[in-house]
């Protein structure tokens, strides 16, 4: 079907601008008049914002949308979804409403485009939300995603740079998917490696939040299009550096394979051009070395908290399914960031 042909160009968080480009023009913005509501805004590089109403309530805001990564314009829409729902649970929040963002070629095939909002508007179900409305333009490509509120307490925020030498590191979703998917662009993917990643990209990260409000967190993000050194980067806050067990790390199996044979994302490459100066690799191959600059879609959630707590929390998500581990370790701060060690 022609239109489908256009459909998947290469998209995901593998569309993000880089890092290091959006930072340079955040920073020359004009700053908004000191709010003491505002409790987390864009100059934290934090996952969503944070608006205090009441000592009791907060809003958290987000959005996110980007174009397919995958053929299929219903599993699309699920991970499009999925993806930008991510960031409240991440925060600590609770979905509440949701908002589609679209773009789509007026001649393309209308049901195609009802078939990506089927998708969306099931995964907002599915966290627990109300799919309120939206906006659409016309576009030459094909884009979906959502602007997301949601709820949290205050006094509960997770944000990403709360973390404290001596905090063990969780990550609850395997790594890979955007090396898999560029695989399966060239028709190089196994049926097994595109399974495993759409089954993770379509996975919401609302009950890996839900087994975090048991446990002492003092810091989460999720990892998305800055890959996992990137947002470590960013948790880390130039307060404190990181020990990461290589060999923990889980990953799609073939997604090495794939990385060893250079089938890499441009994305990938600026996260390492980015954060690259900051991590010293000891006994890494390059292939997991580039699993961990790969940008996710709809990644996992990273967590940092006490070492006593973080076995329970590990059994208990793995427990549920999920392929959570033991990552690394945060440290006081030292001459590098980030050490990434295997044995």
């Amino acid at each position: 079907m022609a239109d489908k042909i256009e459909f998947c160009k290469g998209g995901g968080c593998t569309a993000k601008l880089g890092a290091g480009v959006l930072l340079r023009v955040l920073e020359k913005l004009p700053k908004a008049p000191f709010d003491e509501a505002l409790l987390v805004g864009y100059d934290s590089r934090d996952d969503a914002a944070v608006y205090k109403i009441s000592e009791d309530m907060a809003f958290v805001q987000t959005l996110d949308f980007f174009p397919p990564m995958v053929e299929d314009p219903y599993t699309f829409g699920k991970i499009a979804a999925a993806n930008a729902l991510s960031d409240i649970y991440a925060m600590g929040g609770v979905v509440k409403t949701a908002l589609n963002i679209v773009c789509f070629p007026e001649n393309m095939d209308l049901n195609i485009l009802g078939e990506i909002m089927r998708g969306g508007s099931e995964k907002v179900i599915e966290a627990g939300g109300i799919l309120a409305g939206g906006h659409s333009i016309a576009d030459n490509d094909v884009k979906y995603g959502l602007s997301v509120m949601g709820t949290v307490d205050p006094r509960k925020i997770y944000k990403n740079n709360g973390g404290k030498s001596g905090d063990v590191l969780v990550l609850t979703k395997k790594l890979g998917v955007g090396i898999v998917c560029t695989a399966n662009r060239v028709g190089e993917a196994s049926k097994k490696a595109m399974s495993e990643a759409i089954d993770s990209m379509v996975t919401l990260n609302k009950y890996a939040a839900e087994i975090c409000r048991k446990y002492n967190v003092h810091a989460c993000t999720d990892v998305t299009g800055f890959s996992f050194l990137g947002h470590l980067h960013e948790m880390l806050d130039n307060r404190l550096s990181c020990l990461v067990f290589a060999d923990s790390i889980p990953y799609i199996s073939e997604a090495k394979n794939y990385a060893e044979e250079f089938l890499l994302t441009a994305a990938g490459q600026r996260n390492r051009n980015f954060v690259g100066e900051n991590v010293r690799f000891e006994n890494v191959s390059f292939a997991m070395e580039e699993i961990l600059f790969d940008p996710q879609t709809s990644g996992g959630l990273l967590i940092a908290l006490p070492e006593t707590e973080a076995e329970n929390m590990v059994s208990e998500m793995r427990s549920k399914n999920m392929p959570a581990q033991i990552v690394g370790r945060f440290t006081e701060k030292s001459n590098t960031e980030i050490i990434v060690k295997g044995e």
